[in-house]
């Protein structure tokens, strides 16, 4: 096991390499100038040049992407002479729109998306399983079909969809919750949760129909297994061999699915953040993207492949808990 996770983590530092070099490879044959976004709309050609050097957007490739490097892992100095500025570890640079350090706005906006993500993912995986597992075990009957057709309406349905409805019909029709304004969980619990209901509804609708259609196809297969006659011919209770023995052996593709999903949405979730006004690391790099801010780019996506590839790996380990003939 030692071996396997020193190999794993090995591949996860390669996995991060090589995000941190193809993002800097795109953002230098893009024609987008970051320099001129630094600089201003009234910004000098000999103001420009001074900005570049400041930003070190004149230096060789390589040597930008070896310095970003040294600053994750040593902190780094940015800049030259009397402009120079320290940036601490783990330096991801400054943002050239309002010239803060990447990693403090990364830090203040991971909370928002992280309690999006988290909540999501509880009702998603509560809502599809849920249904999927009932539909297994009445398959072919009404209630399967029922909730299958539910399932590929829901999966059809886009989330920026789901959230304008759920805005107008929860909030300015019924008035049953106020607008999502994100609150800390340690100041108020009840107004966290309610502000972020919504929000959780809008991408757990999305995901649990996924969710439901593979838990089904999954539970389906296990329960036509010998094991599970096995089960049942030695008298053990019908929850305990749906549960312990059919779930349990069916949950390895949802495990996959779900380390890649919440993995991915842990670093935002760009369309709900937005309709909803939330402050999330979604909206924060939407809003580099448009202004070619490079280092806060950078860095969301560096933070996005991290939790990825740790999700991925947490998920491999998790195998071997969920069906134990992955240890052999």
């Amino acid at each position: 096991m030692t071996l396997y996770l020193v190999r794993r983590l090995a591949a996860v530092a390669g996995v991060l390499l090589a995000v941190t070099a193809a993002t800097f490879v795109i953002f230098y044959v893009l024609p987008a100038d970051p320099a001129a976004a630094a600089c201003g709309k009234t910004c000098s050609p000999e103001r420009l040049e001074a900005v570049r050097h400041h930003l070190g957007l004149d230096q060789p490739l390589w040597r930008q992407f070896t310095g970003f490097l040294s600053g994750l892992f040593a902190g780094r100095t940015l800049g030259t002479g009397p402009y120079a500025v320290p940036c601490d570890f783990p330096c991801l640079g400054y943002s050239y729109e309002n010239s803060l350090p990447v990693w403090d706005l990364l830090v203040d906006r991971l909370p928002v998306s992280v309690s999006l993500a988290v909540g999501a993912a509880v009702l998603w995986l509560l809502l599809g399983l849920g249904a999927g597992v009932v539909a297994a075990l009445r398959k072919d009957t009404l209630t399967d079909r029922a909730l299958m057709v539910g399932a590929v309406a829901a999966a059809s349905v886009p989330v920026y969809f789901t959230a304008v409805m759920l805005i107008y019909g929860v909030i300015r029709v019924a008035g049953l919750l106020p607008y999502p304004t994100y609150q800390e969980f340690t100041d108020d619990p009840l107004g966290w949760a309610a502000n972020l209901l919504l929000p959780w509804l809008a991408l757990a609708l999305l995901y649990a129909a996924m969710y439901a259609r593979q838990s089904r196809g999954s539970m389906i297969e296990a329960m036509a297994e010998p094991y599970i006659r096995t089960a049942r011919a030695k008298g053990l209770p019908e929850p305990t061999v749906v549960v312990k023995h059919g779930l349990r052996s069916g949950m390895t593709p949802i495990l996959t699915l779900f380390g890649m999903d919440l993995g991915g949405l842990l670093a935002g979730a760009v369309i709900t953040e937005s309709i909803f006004g939330l402050p999330g690391v979604g909206r924060l790099f939407y809003g580099a993207l448009v202004s070619a801010d490079q280092p806060v780019v950078l860095g969301v996506t560096l933070l996005a492949a991290f939790f990825i590839v740790v999700a991925n790996l947490l998920v491999d380990l998790l195998y071997a808990v969920v069906d134990p003939r992955v240890r052999y």
